[in-house]
């Protein structure tokens, strides 16, 4: 047994699970209590049951069922709601989590009458982070299928490098960005198909093939890669009046824009 006691992991903590569809992977730099570990992977359990709208008796479910009522609701519920509210008034509209239950909007499976799925990966993986710093933990990264909150450093002095996925040749990335205390969310279509629905139209988004934002809290860089790829090349013009974000969009006709602000995180 070290000094440090059984619960402490060596300065270099990997653990990935399986969560959302995804791998969630939390690499931490620093020393950890595993239980602090086991207690992040067990928040990441606890997000499906309130917002899975692949689940019936996920909280988000039963809300759209009308068997709770938002009162009702859990109160991580009701702030991400109310997140979702406020994406709608930046984005005059775009990011929408009500589109599925629109009568013109086709139905899918895993597509809800309340669907905050643009945003509350990145929400998630932002509250997991604040709790992690809470507990003294200052190095680390955690990813859920490409969304990366980013802490601290990779090691002393160097930054986290983040690859952002090339659309069409899944064995490249497409850029690479430097980041510190940083979140990076992609929105793309390469992976599931057209599954973002532009509620202007009640069918899918086009146009840009994936859009990355880069964003001090990754519930807003989410948020606004999922209002920009249904508003397209007109997303990109509104993120570039933004001073909070940075931001690289593939369209799809390969053509690649970014906002003035990119190119400072932009390694290749």
């Amino acid at each position: 047994m070290s000094e440090l006691g059984p619960l402490i992991a060596p300065a270099r903590t990997l653990r990935v699970e399986p969560h959302w569809g995804t791998m969630i992977t939390l690499d931490v730099r620093d020393r950890i209590d595993v239980d602090l570990v086991d207690r992040t992977f067990r928040w990441f359990r606890r997000v499906d049951d309130l917002f899975s709208t692949w689940r019936p008796d996920s909280e988000i479910s039963r809300l759209a069922r009308r068997e709770l009522t938002i009162d009702e609701t859990d109160a991580d519920v009701r702030e991400v709601l109310e997140l979702c509210d406020q994406f709608f008034g930046d984005s005059g509209g775009a990011f929408d989590i009500r589109v599925g239950a629109h009568p013109d909007v086709r139905p899918r499976e895993g597509l809800g009458p309340i669907d905050p799925s643009g945003m509350v990966k990145g929400w998630a993986l932002q509250r997991a982070a604040s709790c992690l710093r809470d507990a003294g933990v200052n190095n680390f990264t955690i990813n859920a299928g490409g969304d990366v909150v980013c802490a601290g450093h990779a090691e002393p002095g160097a930054n986290w490098r983040v690859g952002i996925q090339h659309p069409w040749r899944r064995d490249r990335v497409a850029a690479v960005v430097d980041v510190s205390d940083l979140g990076v969310a992609t929105s793309g279509r390469y992976e599931r198909g057209d599954h973002i629905i532009d509620p202007r139209t009640n069918v899918p988004a086009i146009g840009l093939m994936s859009v990355t934002v880069i964003a001090s809290d990754l519930a807003i860089a989410d948020g606004y890669a999922t209002a920009a790829l249904v508003l397209g090349r007109e997303g990109m013009e509104w993120l570039s009046e933004r001073d909070d974000v940075a931001a690289m969009a593939i369209a799809d006709d390969t053509t690649v824009v970014t906002t003035g602000s990119f190119d400072r995180h932009r390694v290749s």
